[in-house]
């Protein structure tokens, strides 16, 4: 089986999470929106599922793994969800101008949001379209943790690594920095591990576009005028409908995703019986 060490990488992004968000969300758990809650819940059940399905694969738990894969149906829109509320949160926060860190970084933050859920709808379609291909599948699946990366380790390096930013913007930009070498360093990884398998490296690739995507305009949307507008407007629009379309968007990735991968193996088992 590909990726026999998948699990330990997955376990040090969770790591890297409580590390990252230790001073902005365990410290202060009983004090923060529920939007929070929900994001954090949703994302780390969502690691440890791949944790759990690395090792039942490794171990020849096929039938264990299978069902981890079907609970993946019901986690992903979750998964989802949480992003979504993590955007309304923010657009709220940039509505009520709180403070000038908000002002500065909010749209940017609604922006790379949208651009990380649409870097997990695509891999967890691709995953579910190529489940026969042992090697993309696990791939695909193993991708994602690396679309959380830059969140909880952009803020390992402003807590604890200071000396990382080597961009040194001054004030509220810096957490851009931060991100755009959180991103880049997931990038490196994840190109690493394409040019040692480029026949089965498309997932690698994908991550780093999305990443790469992220990390530029992530850095330049406080600098382009008329988008802290738009994110205002943004906060205008009712939760129940963008929670809605979130949740719709995880299930429509699941089921198409998983219709693709079955449409594909009918010509091969038309062929077969021939």
């Amino acid at each position: 089986m590909p990726y026999r060490h998948g699990h330990y990488f997955v376990g040090f992004v969770l790591l890297v999470i409580l590390a990252g968000f230790w001073a902005s969300y365990w410290s202060a758990i009983g004090n923060v929106p529920l939007a929070f809650h929900v994001h954090a819940i949703s994302s780390s059940a969502w690691l440890l599922l791949l944790i759990v399905q690395s090792v039942a694969i490794h171990r020849r738990s096929n039938a264990f793994h299978k069902q981890m894969g079907l609970a993946s149906f019901a986690l992903f829109p979750f998964l989802i969800l949480g992003f979504m509320m993590i955007i309304d949160v923010s657009a709220q926060r940039m509505a009520s101008a709180e403070n000038e860190f908000i002002l500065h970084n909010g749209p940017s933050f609604g922006i790379g949001m949208v651009i990380a859920i649409s870097a997990y709808l695509t891999l967890f379609y691709q995953a579910l379209k190529n489940r026969r291909n042992v090697k993309l599948h696990a791939g695909y699946m193993l991708a994602t943790p690396l679309i959380l990366f830059e969140s909880p380790f952009s803020r390992v390096i402003d807590q604890f690594m200071p000396w990382m930013n080597v961009i040194g913007s001054d004030g509220p930009q810096a957490v851009q920095d931060t991100i755009v070498i959180s991103d880049g360093m997931a990038i490196i990884f994840a190109m690493t591990l394409y040019f040692m398998d480029r026949k089965h490296g498309m997932p690698w690739l994908v991550a780093s576009f999305f990443m790469g995507l992220q990390a530029v305009v992530m850095w330049n949307v406080p600098f382009m005028p008329g988008l802290d507008g738009w994110f205002v407007a943004y906060a205008q629009i009712p939760q129940g409908v963008t929670f809605t379309a979130g949740v719709a968007a995880g299930a429509l990735a699941g089921w198409y995703g998983w219709r693709a991968g079955s449409s594909r193996a009918k010509p091969a088992t038309a062929a077969a019986r021939a």
